[in-house]
């Protein structure tokens, strides 16, 4: 596989509406998204979506990769150790990681926080894991650390803006104006994206981005809720 395929990985009660607007985003842009099971049984997601995995975590390479997305899910416990580890290989080789509510929890217990900078549910929810990386978390809708990216679960497309930023999919000024776009409704910044589209891009139905605009702080995620109407992570 060549470097524009993402892998995100997928398992039952995975929170869809987490990843939504990245993976367009990056359909949008020619990335194409390979989605990654425990093995290829069908999975079902929070919202009812049936998802049948293309590959297996057992098959899954970072060399293959341009990024390893991990969305939350309410069987993340169950999960964590394959795709933990599966990050921690995907960090180890130079390929990004992107995780959001849950996911990041489970990184957080795989020690990957402990050094880089980070957001997620709250900072409560990730001291619960017993986690080393206090001092590293920041009050952001999103954050990003080298390769590793992160956000709390009321922010899928603040996500996706750290998304296409760090592969570069967009000019900033067009990931810009899409997260201004989706995420506080800034009418202004229609003309930019539309714009890009017609000059032969495609932003797709999912961005975000370069961080100008800001987003919330983690408003609405205390403790730490997968669920859109604040169930489990």
């Amino acid at each position: 596989m060549e470097r524009r395929t993402l892998h995100v990985a997928v398992y039952d009660t995975f929170a869809d509406w987490e990843i939504g607007y990245a993976t367009t985003v990056l359909s949008g842009s020619g990335h194409r998204a390979v989605y990654v099971g425990e093995s290829g049984e069908t999975v079902i997601s929070m919202g009812g979506m049936r998802v049948e995995p293309h590959l297996s975590i057992a098959d899954l390479r970072p060399e293959d990769s341009a990024m390893l997305i991990l969305p939350g899910a309410d069987a993340w416990e169950t999960v964590l150790p394959p795709f933990a580890a599966a990050a921690r290989r995907f960090l180890t080789a130079g390929v990004p990681v992107a995780a959001i509510c849950g996911g990041v929890t489970g990184l957080a217990r795989e020690g990957l926080l402990d050094d880089r900078a980070h957001t997620g549910a709250a900072a409560e929810v990730l001291a619960a894991t017993g986690y080393r990386g206090g001092a590293h978390y920041r009050e952001a809708d999103a954050v990003t650390d080298g390769d590793l990216i992160t956000a709390g679960p009321t922010e899928p497309v603040a996500f996706a803006r750290e998304i296409a930023t760090r592969l570069g999919v967009y000019p900033p000024e067009v990931v810009d104006a899409w997260f201004r776009l989706f995420r506080h409704s800034d009418a202004s910044a229609y003309e930019v994206v539309a714009g890009y589209d017609a000059g032969g891009g495609d932003t797709g139905a999912g961005g975000g981005d370069t961080g100008a605009g800001g987003g919330d702080t983690g408003a609405g995620r205390e403790g730490g809720g997968e669920r859109a109407g604040g169930g489990s992570a």
